[in-house]
């Protein structure tokens, strides 16, 4: 099966935004608001984590412009930047949401519960346990 987002970078039909280098950024079909914007890495990859770290400031770069031309182009007051990483991930494709925001949009935490930890020794393992796999 072909991945939907390497068709829309070969040239496949696409309401794009940025068409360069690091990436390509189209309007998702089913936005949170209208402007809703993907980005992607032209390369197949993924998740973030496959990306090769020397195409990390430039895609970054082009997520960041995105969302800066996203409250420009729209008045948006904000936006929300956020990437699913195989879990929720509907195309195996590297890519990242750049939705605009105002006030009293109605979008509230957005898709995650909120927890807390036990305590703060629950808080300093996880801290730990993630400062271990960074080595």
């Amino acid at each position: 099966m072909e991945c939907v987002f390497c068709a829309i970078v070969a040239g496949a039909p696409a309401h794009r935004v940025a068409d360069e280098p690091a990436g390509v950024a189209f309007l998702d079909v089913r936005p949170v608001f209208k402007g809703h914007v993907l980005v992607v890495p032209r390369a197949h990859v993924p998740v973030l984590t496959d990306l090769p770290e020397q195409q990390l400031a430039p895609y970054f770069g082009l997520v960041r412009r995105v969302a800066a031309a996203v409250e420009a182009g729209l008045g948006a007051g904000g936006t929300f930047v956020a990437m699913n990483n195989r879990v929720s991930q509907s195309v195996p494709h590297l890519h990242t949401h750049v939705v605009p925001r105002t006030r009293g949009d109605g979008l509230r935490g957005f898709f995650w519960p909120r927890t807390r930890y036990t305590d703060d020794a629950d808080a300093t393992e996880a801290a730990a346990r993630v400062r271990a796999a960074l080595g």
